[in-house]
């Protein structure tokens, strides 16, 4: 690796505006280079604007302000240095796999022998010689995402993005994927200089990453960086690979000052219901845990991917129920008693811990037991919630309370006219 910088941002951000007008913050003030030589893992929860700064770099969206540079020219549109490949494969279903391949070429206008030679070659490379005729619907997820790396690395791009690029692959073939990247890196067998991985999966950002950036949220900023200083190929169970996984959960995990401290009705809630947050805490407080977990070893247990267990140890934590530190969960003295209970008595310490934890809960209930009627609709919570984000991201939140405190029995929800209302008997005025 050499200091030569292929992407370079400095000072971006971005907003984009909701339906309502409302401004929604989505990075503010980043700083970031890629490098020639180097893979770098970009982490961060849901929300953080991971991939909106991947889509600034591929010059498919503009920064509000700061600056993006490839090679020093500012990147206001696509250029052909730099190739993404995306989650969703995005491949044109009535295009032959060579016809897909092909695409990138022919936009930069390469005559139609050359396409076709670079393309068998790509392929080749690929693992996927002999599929140029077959269509998208004949392929497995695997080799469709072959498809959609052969079609980004054809050009002979000096960057490659890639934007979930294994998410939506089982464990085994996206592993195999992966390797074989790595190894095509290694060998220089692809002319690619730097690649930039948007991953919500761990492991993979430590397998495969030099450096690891985790993204902090509302807005988005790079809030950390590891150096990962392991030789290729790395091996997933040795002590050094796992310690740096644990390492990243920590991170991952934490809490800021400023957000701990914070108790403001208006708080953002992690989105996980009630369901998966009781299935988590069921496997925690099971053998072979007992009540202790490291993160990792938690996750390869449920078998969900982080994105779908984060907001789960986040609600667990919130609640009083677990606390999470250093990459390790550990179930409270009140956690234990809840994982004994009846189902009857979770509900009754669910809603007691919203009233002592959840701002969000305690004012709806609050609001709830001012009006005579004991009601009062979503809507009014809704726009409250709206002033300072999106009105999806308000919508979500009030949905996860609703949730978490019908469940709690604090209040019931009329889902057929969008009322909430105290429940029978409780006390009004």
């Amino acid at each position: 690796m050499n200091d030569q910088a292929l992407i370079t941002l400095e000072g971006v951000t971005k907003s984009f505006r909701t339906a309502d007008g409302i401004a929604s913050h989505v990075l503010e003030n980043v700083d970031f280079a890629l490098r020639e030589g180097e893979i770098v893992a970009l982490l961060g929860k849901s929300g953080s604007g991971k991939s909106t700064l991947l889509r600034i770099m591929a010059g498919l969206v503009r920064a509000d302000g700061g600056s993006a540079r490839y090679r020093g020219r500012d990147i206001k549109e696509p250029v052909p240095g730099i190739a993404m490949v995306f989650q969703s494969f995005a491949l044109f279903p009535w295009l032959t796999v060579q016809q897909n391949v092909e695409l990138g070429l022919e936009a930069q206008g390469v005559p139609a022998d050359e396409r076709a030679q670079r393309a068998d070659a790509m392929l080749d490379l690929i693992g996927l010689a002999g599929f140029g005729g077959a269509l998208p619907r004949e392929l497995s997820g695997g080799m469709k995402q072959r498809v959609g790396i052969a079609r980004g690395l054809v050009t002979g791009p000096d960057v490659l993005l890639m934007d979930e690029a294994f998410s939506a692959l089982d464990v085994l073939t996206g592993e195999t994927l992966r390797d074989d990247i790595l190894e095509m890196w290694e060998a220089r067998r692809i002319p690619t200089k730097g690649i930039l991985v948007v991953s919500h999966n761990i492991e993979e950002a430590v397998m495969m990453a030099d450096r690891i950036l985790v993204m902090t949220s509302s807005p988005g900023r790079i809030g950390t960086e590891i150096a990962v200083n392991l030789p290729r190929p790395r091996n997933a169970d040795s002590p050094a690979v796992r310690a740096l996984i644990d390492q990243v959960y920590g991170l991952m995990t934490m809490r800021p000052v400023a957000a701990a401290a914070r108790k403001s009705w208006s708080d953002a809630l992690p989105q996980a219901g009630v369901a998966r947050i009781e299935a988590v805490l069921d496997l925690l407080a099971a053998a072979p845990f007992h009540g202790r977990a490291d993160l990792p070893k938690l996750a390869d247990e449920a078998q969900l991917p982080d994105e779908d267990l984060f907001p789960a140890y986040e609600a667990l934590n919130l609640l009083g129920l677990a606390q999470v530190e250093q990459g390790d969960i550990a179930l409270t003295a009140l956690g234990h008693r809840y994982s004994h209970v009846p189902h009857m008595m979770r509900k009754e310490m669910f809603g007691q811990q919203l009233l002592l934890h959840v701002p969000l809960a305690m004012h709806i209930r609050a609001e709830l037991e001012r009006e005579t009627s004991g009601e009062l609709p979503e809507k009014q919570f809704i726009e409250s919630l709206s002033e300072n984000r999106e009105s999806d991201a308000a919508q979500a939140i009030l949905e996860t309370a609703i949730e978490w405190g019908r469940y709690g029995e604090l209040y019931d929800y009329d889902y057929h006219t969008g009322r909430l209302r105290l429940p029978e008997g409780a006390h009004i005025g």
